[in-house]
């Protein structure tokens, strides 16, 4: 095997699964506070591309020339906003159905799903939108007829990735908020007995997953510049997957089920055929659920008595 083939699919596959698991977080973020799944999460991924694209133009239509304000302003400016989306679905979806069977809340997401694809779809139009790359060139390792080709781009993908990982990973082991949101997860109902406002907490853990969400946004459009209001499908399928793969629920888990799945991809597209990546990528986790139900850094449920 021709070792550069190799290294080129697996930084390929680095910077693919890193955008995996910045959305996974979010699966595994609700499941972990609630015990259930936000199917909306992917098409919140696809409204903060949309948010990034407008503010891109925003930011050209003022003549702002720095390419590292340009996309860190951008970058906020997204991160609020669908954070704020995230909010709303907690406020209208989960909230108000809460007392009910889990049934319910996660129908009411698939609608909140389908309701915001043709949102987008009305008011931005069904043709693929494209942005331009702000960030170009590439990192050649190697001679002239063997090489390993790295994207910049992919270099700040997995760069902003493994930061955003780390900050979170502060904000829940060494913050207040974060301990709330350990003890909501824990046990819920003795958090609000200790006096802990667990109806803010979930609404936190939306707002987090959603950020998350809309770095990978940016990242993305930024990375292969078109998108469309269908894109939140297929990579929410994709995220899902790679939280279950780590262990639904773990943090650390959601980012090594997408390294392990984007990578995985990555190698099976490149050494054997692309048509097929996706089943090859659904057998693995199908395998690997077999003998560890719980996911690679999952634990075993343990019933309540």
């Amino acid at each position: 095997m021709d070792p550069y083939i190799l290294g080129q699919q697996l930084i390929n596959g680095l910077t693919l699964g890193s955008i995996y698991g910045l959305i996974a977080v979010g699966y595994t973020m609700v499941y972990g506070i609630i015990g259930m799944i936000n199917f909306a999460h992917g098409d919140v991924y696809m409204i903060s591309a949309y948010i990034s694209a407008i503010v891109l133009a925003v930011v050209a239509y003022f003549g702002i020339d720095s390419i590292a304000f340009a996309l860190l302003l951008t970058l906020i400016v997204t991160m609020v906003m669908t954070g704020f989306y995230g909010w709303c679905i907690e406020r209208t979806v989960y909230r108000p159905l809460g007392g009910t069977s889990r049934l319910a809340p996660l129908i009411s997401a698939i609608g909140v799903s389908l309701v915001l694809q043709n949102y987008m779809q009305l008011s931005q139009g069904p043709n693929v939108q494209g942005v331009p790359a702000m960030i170009t060139g590439n990192l050649r390792i190697g001679g002239a007829e063997h090489f390993i080709q790295v994207k910049y781009m992919s270099l700040v993908i997995i760069a902003v990735s493994v930061l955003a990982m780390l900050l979170l990973t502060w904000f829940v082991q060494g913050t207040s908020l974060g301990r709330q949101c350990r003890a909501t997860q824990q046990d819920r109902r003795m958090a609000t007995i200790l006096g802990i406002d667990t109806a803010r907490v979930i609404s936190l853990v939306f707002v987090i997953g959603s950020v998350m969400a809309a770095i990978a946004g940016v990242l993305v459009t930024q990375n292969y510049g078109s998108f469309d209001f269908f894109i939140g499908f297929i990579i929410g399928i994709k995220a899902f997957s790679a939280a279950v793969l780590g262990g639904i629920g773990s943090l650390p888990g959601a980012m090594l089920g997408g390294l392990v799945l984007g990578c995985l991809e990555s190698l099976f597209s490149g050494l054997v055929s692309s048509d097929y990546k996706d089943v090859f990528s659904f057998g693995v986790l199908v395998l690997v659920l077999i003998f560890k139900p719980s996911g690679l850094l999952g634990r075993p449920a343990v019933e309540k008595v």
